[in-house]
């Protein structure tokens, strides 16, 4: 592929700031996650990086039907999409236990799943489905070293899922581990502390199974564990950032062989004092997470961010003369996930031009379920 694989031939046509997409890109990184998985069958990627409907379709079509979600958006994109099993990763408070019953009895042909850490959540579950009409299955959250959602492995655990295994209309699903604290660049060092973080979790389950209770998916892990999951038969993966892939993944992973595969087009709209140049893309345009770099230029890799607001984006490099107002850029997210998040539609880019756009379907948090 191309150097300059993200030029748009028609970019003239294309209004900035802007997210695109390329889907030759997209649909590789399909196939190299079914490589490393050995099998579409053992991968549940992670949705919420691209919220879209047309790359849940893409999934699809390449046999991945299993997919994770964060919102209950996110759930009824993938069930009107034609995913056939869907994780919300996301413990449901409050009305979304109502929504997310209500799901679960109008899309009769679509499994539906979530994880629990708290057993009143679990009997609130419980209780709405038998309501509903509906079964759903309930997978054990657990707290692998991220501190963030879930329970330690221990009698607490135990006793919890005991219970989901006993509660009317609850399927007791298995297990869920995210170890999202796990990020050293050193691919070997990240595999030590992949394979800590989960060995009490593969004890709890080894015991769960010892008492009879069924165990039947071990969902764990995100992009940077993902391959070393892969290479337990017993486990679901769940990469979600290697769909699209970002700057901070490259330079963070640098063992993960996956495609950038969507940019930020902006352009130069001032250029206030020598060597500066301003950009129409505010941090309503992309991701304002981590502190410090937003974005990685392709033709500019000395730029440094001076200022970002919620429209500009004001960059301090040499090559600031040769970049006249109106000058199209091409950018890198360093955080893609939060970035589709910002945009209603993504252009589409085939062949070097810009095509067509697909629309960010589960940007917002509710659904049409009431």
């Amino acid at each position: 592929m191309s150097d300059r694989w993200y030029e748009l031939e028609n970019a003239a046509e294309v209004d900035s700031p802007a997210l695109v997409v390329y889907p030759e890109r997209v649909a590789e990184n399909l196939r190299r996650m079914i490589a490393i998985a050995g099998g579409a069958d053992r991968l549940r990627p992670h949705i919420k990086t691209h919220k879209m409907s047309a790359v849940v379709r893409m999934q699809v079509e390449a046999g991945i039907t299993k997919c994770k979600c964060a919102t209950l958006a996110e759930a009824e994109m993938a069930a009107r999409a034609g995913a056939t099993d869907i994780l919300l990763a996301h413990q449901p408070v409050g009305p979304k236990i109502g929504k997310l019953a209500a799901l679960a009895k109008r899309f009769r042909r679509t499994r539906f799943s979530t994880i629990v850490d708290d057993a009143g959540i679990a009997r609130q579950l419980s209780a709405t489905c038998h309501e509903s009409g509906c079964s759903l299955d309930v997978l054990l959250d657990l707290d692998v070293g991220m501190g963030r959602s879930g329970l330690r492995q221990g009698a607490e655990a135990v006793k919890l899922y005991r219970a989901i295994s006993r509660m009317p209309n609850l399927v007791p699903g298995g297990l869920h581990a995210y170890d999202g604290q796990i990020r050293d660049r050193d691919a070997a060092q990240r595999e030590v502390a992949c394979d800590a973080a989960m060995t009490p979790a593969i004890a709890l389950r080894d015991q769960l199974v010892a008492e009879g209770l069924p165990v039947p998916r071990f969902v764990a892990g995100g992009t940077p564990t993902f391959p070393f999951h892969a290479r337990h038969p017993d486990r679901q993966c769940s990469p979600g950032t290697c769909v699209f892939f970002d700057a901070g993944s490259r330079l963070s992973l640098p063992d993960l062989e996956f495609l950038e595969a969507a940019v930020v087009l902006s352009r130069v709209v001032s250029k206030p004092g020598k060597n500066r140049l301003c950009l129409d893309l505010g941090h309503k345009s992309v991701a304002a997470d981590p502190v410090g770099t937003r974005v990685v230029w392709s033709d500019l890799p000395d730029a440094t961010v001076i200022m970002h607001s919620e429209e500009h984006l004001v960059l301090e490099t040499p090559q600031a003369d040769s970049r006249p107002i109106g000058a199209v850029l091409y950018g890198i997210p360093w955080h893609i996930c939060p970035t589709c998040a910002l945009h209603a539609e993504a252009i589409v880019a085939r062949d070097g031009r810009a095509t067509g756009t697909w629309r960010v379907d589960a940007r917002d948090r509710s659904c049409s379920t009431r």
